[in-house]
């Protein structure tokens, strides 16, 4: 599953930074995370970051977007793949194949 952020987010300004896949970003009112991007930080960490420095624990698994473990790899997998692309100037695999 990908986590979100709940309405008890004090907009503390930490877990954005944390994120290893930049799917954090300021909402409207508070914090959110785009459920494309977010892996749980499978991948990069055992445990998700965000969760682990929120100081108020409004970081839950989203029911909207439940995701397996495998899952979560493939989309970790994906993410890596479009940021090297990106990195080297090259336009992602699915915009090529067209």
């Amino acid at each position: 599953m990908a986590l979100m952020i709940t309405d008890e987010c004090i907009n503390c300004d930490v877990c954005e930074p944390e994120c290893p896949n930049d799917a954090i970003y300021m909402g409207e009112e508070i914090y959110e995370i785009d459920p494309h991007k977010c892996t749980e930080c499978v991948g990069h960490f055992d445990e998700p970051q965000c969760v682990q420095v929120c100081p108020v624990a409004c970081i839950p698994k989203n029911p909207a977007h439940i995701e397996s473990h495998e899952t979560l790899w493939q989309k970790f997998e994906r993410l890596a793949a479009a940021k090297a692309s990106a990195a080297e100037g090259k336009p992602p695999a699915a915009a090529q194949a067209h």
